[in-house]
C-alpha cells in the first residue's frame, strides 16, 4: 500500500494553480482535508459573514473533488493536533499545506513542523511575503516603491494546471459538514447573500472571465457605486478559491488603464501581508500614535457614543451614501470599495470614533474579511499607519456621492430614499428628507472642525 500525502487546506480551496496539492499528487495518493480551529484564531475566528461563505466554498471544494472520485476530509479542533492524528490513522508520507502568514497559522505551522515532515508554499500572493526588499535587504513599508519593485518580479512562476489526482486505499473518518453551523438559521439573515454571490472555484473563474470582459473601464467605472465596475472577486481570492497568480495571468493579456490600476490592487493585497509579516498585531494595534484617548471618543464610555456607533452600523447616520453602504454590506457581506473608503472616514473623522471598533465591525461582516487589507485599509484612512493618508484629510461623504454618481446605489439601498430626485438624494433638505429616514448626527463642517481641534489638541498644539 502506497502511503498517502496530506494535503492542509485552509484559504487555498481550489485544485488548480494550488502548489501544496500539485506538489502532494505528483507523490502519491492525496488526502484533503480542513480543520476547522476556532480556538488557534483566538478573537480572529471567523466572523458570520465568513463563515456564510465557507460551508458553501467546502462544498464546492467537495464536488471538486468528487469529480475525480475523492472527496475532503473535514475536521475540528486544534488544527495541528487534528492533522497530526489524520498523519498518524492514515500512515501519511508527508503533510503539504500553502504557507499561510496570520500569526494564528505561522504558529500552528511551527508546531506542526515540530512533529511531521510538512512541506510548505507559497501560492496565496503574488510574491512570497518578505522576498521584495529594499537595495539594503530590508522589508519595504510603504506601497509606492513596493509596488515598483514587485513589479520587476512578474510574472514569478507559470500558473498550474489541476493535477491527476489518486485516492488512497482507504479514507479517514471525517465530520459533517452541517454539524458546524456555518450558516444562520434563527434569523436566517442570509437571503441577500444566496442573491448576490456564486461560491466556489468554478463561479470564481466565472468571475473572472466576466471581468476580464469589462476590465479596460475600470479605471473610470471602479469608483461608481451605482454602475459596480468593481471585480467582485475579493471572496474568491480572500478564500482562495482562486489565485491571484491566475488573476494576473489572465490580465496581461489586457492592455490599457484598467488592467494597470487592477494589477496595482493585486499588489496592495501582497503589499498589505508584507505588513502583517512586519508587524502581525497591526490590525489590532496602530503603528503612529495620534493621542491615543485625547483624540478618540470611546463608546464603551458613553451610551451617546455607543449610540452612535450603533447608527453607524445600522446604517442610520442621515449620510445617505454611508448608509446606503453599511447596509449594503449587512445584506450582501461585501460593500463597494470606494463606499468602504468613506464609510470608514466617516466613523473615524465625523464620529471620532477609534478605528478599531470599525476594523472589528467588518472583520464580522466581510465574506472576504482578510487579516491583513482590512487591518491595513483602516490603518491607511486612519492616519495611524505605517503608509496611511494623513489624518487632516477629511473625505466629504455628501460631495464624494454627487462626484460619484451614487444615486441609485443609495436608491437600492436606503429605499426610503427611492422617490427623491438626483439632486436631492445625496443630501436630501428637511423639506425632502422622508419622516422615517433619521437626521444627520452631525453636521459635515461641525464633525470636521472638531476632528481638527481634536486632531491639533492630541498633538499638544
Amino acid at each position: 500500500m502506497t502511503a498517502p500525502h496530506i494535503v492542509w487546506l485552509r484559504r487555498d480551496l481550489r485544485l488548480a494553480d494550488q502548489p501544496a496539492l500539485y506538489a502532494a499528487a505528483q507523490e502519491g495518493p492525496v488526502i484533503c482535508v480542513y480543520v476547522l480551529d476556532d480556538e488557534g484564531a483566538g478573537n480572529r475566528a471567523m466572523g458570520g459573514a465568513a463563515r456564510w461563505w465557507l460551508h458553501h466554498s467546502l462544498q464546492a471544494m467537495d464536488r471538486e473533488l468528487g469529480k475525480h472520485r475523492g472527496k475532503l476530509i473535514l475536521r475540528r479542533g486544534d488544527a495541528a493536533d487534528e492533522i497530526a492524528k489524520l498523519a498518524e490513522e492514515t500512515g501519511a508520507a508527508a503533510v503539504h499545506a500553502i504557507r499561510h502568514y496570520e500569526p494564528w497559522w505561522r504558529k500552528a505551522q511551527g508546531r506542526l513542523a515540530d512533529r511531521l515532515d510538512l512541506r510548505l508554499y507559497d501560492g496565496n500572493y503574488l510574491l512570497p511575503p518578505g522576498t521584495v526588499t529594499t537595495g539594503s535587504g530590508d522589508p519595504y513599508k510603504i506601497y509606492t516603491p513596493f509596488a515598483k519593485s514587485a513589479r520587476q518580479c512578474m510574472p514569478q512562476r507559470e500558473v498550474l494546471d489541476a493535477p491527476s489526482l489518486t485516492n488512497p486505499d482507504e479514507w479517514p473518518d471525517s465530520g459533517d459538514l452541517d454539524d458546524w453551523n456555518l450558516l444562520p438559521t434563527k434569523p436566517d439573515w442570509a437571503a441577500g447573500f444566496r442573491d448576490a454571490w456564486e461560491v466556489g472555484e468554478s463561479a470564481a473563474l466565472a468571475q473572472l472571465d466576466d471581468f476580464a470582459d469589462r476590465v479596460k473601464d475600470y479605471e473610470d467605472d471602479r469608483n461608481r457605486p451605482s454602475i459596480d465596475g468593481s471585480s467582485r472577486l475579493s471572496p474568491h481570492l480572500h478564500h482562495g478559491e482562486i489565485s491571484p497568480m491566475q488573476v494576473w495571468d489572465q490580465l496581461t493579456r489586457h492592455t490599457g488603464e484598467g488592467a494597470e490600476t487592477f494589477r496595482g490592487e493585486l499588489l496592495w493585497r501582497d503589499y498589505t501581508q508584507n505588513v502583517i509579516c512586519q508587524f502581525p498585531a497591526y490590525p489590532s494595534e496602530s503603528y503612529r500614535d495620534l493621542g491615543g484617548e485625547k483624540l478618540w471618543r470611546n463608546p464603551n464610555r458613553s451610551h451617546l457614543i455607543a449610540e452612535e456607533l450603533e447608527a453607524w452600523q445600522q446604517g442610520r447616520t442621515g449620510y445617505p451614501i454611508v448608509d446606503a453602504g453599511m447596509r449594503q454590506l449587512w445584506q450582501i457581506g461585501w460593500m463597494h470599495n470606494r463606499v468602504r473608503m468613506i464609510a470608514a472616514s466617516f466613523l473615524i473623522k465625523h464620529l471620532l470614533i477609534d478605528w478599531r471598533h470599525g476594523e472589528q465591525w467588518y472583520w464580522d461582516c466581510l465574506v472576504d474579511a482578510d487579516y491583513g487589507n482590512n487591518g491595513v485599509n483602516w490603518q491607511w484612512v486612519a492616519g495611524t499607519g505605517v503608509d496611511s493618508n494623513m489624518f487632516p484629510r477629511i473625505m466629504a461623504p455628501l460631495s464624494q456621492s454627487e462626484k460619484f454618481d451614487a444615486g441609485d446605489y443609495i436608491r437600492q439601498f436606503v429605499p426610503e430614499l427611492a422617490e427623491l430626485s438626483d439632486d436631492q438624494i445625496h443630501d436630501p433638505d428637511d423639506k425632502h428628507r422622508p419622516g422615517d429616514y433619521p437626521a444627520k448626527i452631525i453636521g459635515h463642517r461641525e464633525a470636521r472642525e472638531r476632528a481638527l481641534s481634536a486632531y491639533r489638541e492630541a498633538k499638544g498644539e
